[in-house]
């Protein structure tokens, strides 16, 4: 592997990459500046990519310029609220390995329709987990993410996708 490539909306998902890219050794690339970067197209890379309605931002087009070795998804909710395989099953993953990472939530770092569209999420969202009586600890994180903001982000998340990483052949990294 070469490189590893993000897509990231609010800061969170690049966070993650300049981890894993400290913790690797592999050179980062933002997927929007790719047209500058010296990474030869069908190079292989792992990807990582904000969720949005269960969505990988920007797997799509990684995906068709390079050889995506492994995917990490950075989304808002914690790991055990999320359905790995449904998102593996959304953004036609068979086969490729896939990892999930809880980022964080600040709507001031959007912008534009993500913002409408988040803020609309949030007070919908939190008004039923508001007045759930009976909440779990990971629906009272996101009721306070969604009303105060918050950051997950942790080098310790990335436990998975580093131990696939140290398995891989040499000559493939």
């Amino acid at each position: 592997m070469s490189a590893i490539i993000y897509t990231s909306e609010s800061g969170y998902t690049k966070k993650y990459a300049e981890l894993l890219s400290q913790r690797t050794g592999l050179a980062i690339y933002e997927l929007k500046s790719i047209k500058n970067a010296k990474i030869p197209k069908g190079e292989s890379v792992i990807y990582l990519g904000w969720l949005m309605a269960g969505k990988i931002k920007g797997y799509k087009k990684a995906s068709k310029l390079f050889d995506v070795r492994a995917v990490c998804a950075v989304g808002m909710a914690a790991p055990g609220m999320q359905s790995p395989e449904k998102i593996k099953q959304q953004n036609n993953l068979s086969g490729t390995p896939f990892f999930y990472m809880q980022g964080g939530f600040d709507i001031n770092k959007l912008h534009g329709i993500h913002k409408l569209m988040m803020n609309i999420m949030a007070k919908t969202v939190g008004k039923k987990l508001e007045n759930k009586s009976d909440k779990t600890a990971d629906e009272a994180d996101m009721l306070e993410m969604l009303t105060k903001g918050g950051n997950h982000v942790r080098e310790e998340n990335l436990a998975d996708v580093l131990a696939w990483f140290e398995a891989q052949p040499v000559r493939s990294r």
